[in-house]
């Protein structure tokens, strides 16, 4: 594979100089350890093109870490790279379910480490990309202690959270575990119905099991990034992307999943553009509606990215970069020599 042009900028070196230094502190290099790349970053900024160049530059392999692009169908709406570009890298990870099959943060924990297992095999480099911070954190750290889910109990909170509305379930949550609860929002459903399942099946509080420990993996160097722009340039560029998810066919997209179960998913029934769409279109679909659909489904992606730029801030392993002050090029050559020079 060619490794492409290594830029020489004084810039480049100040921030490889920077990172070095602050590596020491929390994520230092170990030799023992097989290293992973991990982009990520909020929605439209940037981590698919960058992660192509950092994968044809040094043999790797993409492992997505997006909770909707596991499922079949969910193309427009969550950004997946084009089948040109998944045949010429291979991505792991993306189109494995049906809209009928659940797929939770375990299920990524397990079959994200195999996939960087089968990349290594191979002698190549496993760069995992993606906007969910509860996947990559399990990721790094293990995954959340709790029991096994119970589809039955699960069914029934989930009906619960549809005729109550997640207000009601939170208030429950709220009087059951305060100290979780002042941890998520209404607006986390799945974590609600999930903190309601573990109450209901152990009796004791979902504050009371332990977290994962915290303690960074003892097999794996994750060399993790953060990707970012202000909100006054990332703003618009989140605004383009929702125009061009619609000329591209989302509408038509949704209408298709939902004949094929959209709605009985109650995870990906949640994702944004899918479920301003699904509401669109049970109204009578007149230009005014059409055009709240759009206002709807820019303000769902604006304040999605807020909560990503929320989440990364606890996140201390990501190494924030800034695509307004440099651009994509220099990042990825920066992310090749912190992972070329950390071995």
């Amino acid at each position: 594979m060619g490794r492409g042009v290594a830029f020489e900028d004084k810039e480049l070196q100040a921030l490889l100089a920077h990172w070095e230094q602050v590596l020491k502190q929390k994520n230092p290099t170990d030799p023992k350890k097989k290293k992973v790349i991990v982009i990520s970053g909020p929605t439209a900024v940037g981590k698919t093109q960058l992660s192509l160049i950092i994968a044809r530059a040094i043999g790797g392999e993409i492992i997505s870490a997006d909770s909707m692009q596991v499922y079949r169908g969910m193309d427009i709406g969550t950004a997946k790279a084009s089948r040109e570009e998944r045949v010429e890298i291979p991505h792991h990870l993306i189109d494995s379910r049906d809209l009928d099959e659940n797929f939770s943060v375990i299920d990524f924990y397990q079959e994200a480490t195999q996939s960087i297992r089968e990349i290594f095999s191979k002698g190549r480099t496993p760069i995992v990309v993606g906007g969910t911070g509860f996947y990559l954190h399990a990721l790094i750290y293990g995954p959340p202690s709790g029991p096994t889910s119970v589809p039955e109990v699960r069914k029934r909170l989930e009906k619960e959270m549809e005729e109550q509305g997640p207000l009601a379930l939170y208030d429950q949550l709220k009087e059951q575990d305060p100290e979780y609860a002042h941890t998520i929002t209404f607006r986390d459903r799945h974590k609600i119905v999930r903190g309601l399942e573990i109450i209901e099946l152990t009796g004791q509080k979902v504050s009371s099991f332990s977290k994962s420990s915290e303690k960074e993996s003892d097999e794996y160097d994750f060399r993790c990034w953060f990707l970012y722009k202000p909100k006054e340039v990332l703003y618009p560029l989140i605004e383009k992307r929702c125009d061009e998810m619609l000329r591209e066919g989302l509408v038509a997209e949704v209408r298709q999943l939902e004949n094929e179960g959209l709605s009985k998913n109650k995870t990906a029934v949640q994702a944004i553009g899918y479920k301003q769409c699904l509401q669109y279109l049970k109204t009578a679909q007149t230009p005014d509606d059409y055009e709240q659909f759009i206002v709807n489904f820019k303000q769902a992606s604006r304040h999605y990215a807020k909560r990503q730029l929320t989440w990364f801030r606890k996140e201390t392993l990501f190494r924030w970069v800034d695509l307004q002050e440099i651009s994509v090029e220099m990042a990825a050559e920066l992310m090749i020599q912190d992972y070329e020079l950390s071995f």
